[in-house]
Order: C-alpha cells, then sequence, then structure tokens
C-alpha cells in the first residue's frame, strides 16, 4: 500500500501539468481559427477546429473536476479529517484510500 497523501500531491502535479498542456493546446487552436485560410470544415479527413476545441473544453472541465476533488482531500489532510467518513464519521479503510484517495465516504455510505 502506498501513502495516499503523497498520491494526491503527486496526482495533483499531474494534474496542473494536464491543465497547462491543454491550455497551450487551446491556444494554438484559437491561433488556427483566427487563420482566415483555415478551412476545416470542409476537411473529410480531419476534425474540424470546432470539435477539437469541444475536446479540450471537456477534457479541461473533467480535469478541473479532479484537482477540485484532490484540493478538497488535502485539505481535509491538513484539518485532520483525512480518512473519516464525511457521512457516519467512522474511519474510512486504508485500502480504500489506496484505491481512491480522494475517497470521502466509507465502503458501507458508498454502497
Amino acid at each position: 500500500m502506498t501513502d495516499p497523501v503523497a498520491r494526491l500531491r503527486a496526482r495533483a502535479a499531474e494534474l496542473d501539468e494536464l491543465l497547462a498542456r491543454l491550455d497551450a493546446d487551446e491556444a494554438a487552436v484559437r491561433s488556427d481559427r483566427s487563420d482566415a485560410t483555415a478551412d476545416d470544415e470542409h476537411d473529410p479527413e480531419g476534425s474540424t477546429l470546432s470539435g477539437e476545441w469541444q475536446r479540450i473544453d471537456a477534457l479541461r472541465r473533467s480535469v478541473r473536476d479532479e484537482r477540485a476533488e484532490v484540493d478538497a482531500a488535502l485539505a481535509r489532510v491538513d484539518a485532520g479529517t483525512y480518512g473519516v467518513c464525511i457521512v457516519c464519521g467512522r474511519l474510512i479503510a486504508a485500502g480504500r484510500l489506496d484505491a481512491r484517495p480522494m475517497a470521502t465516504t466509507c465502503i458501507a455510505c458508498a454502497a
């Protein structure tokens, strides 16, 4: 079993890197969209710039949601409540925290 807090911090760094890459991808799409000669809507071989923009936006929202979960878990670590079920107040099993370090509920309450 690994340290869930270390995994949370590592995941936060991974998510921050992913967000930076998505920001760069979005900037590239914006640049391509501003090019009046980019006629991607008629290219049968490639995805449209609008489609790519939507994909990047969906990925960014998903990454931000996960980053918020990680931040909340790290806040619980700082508050001394990490690993305590928010529903019943019992300890969350170490195996559950190992599998899902952002878990807020014990297995019984999650069911």
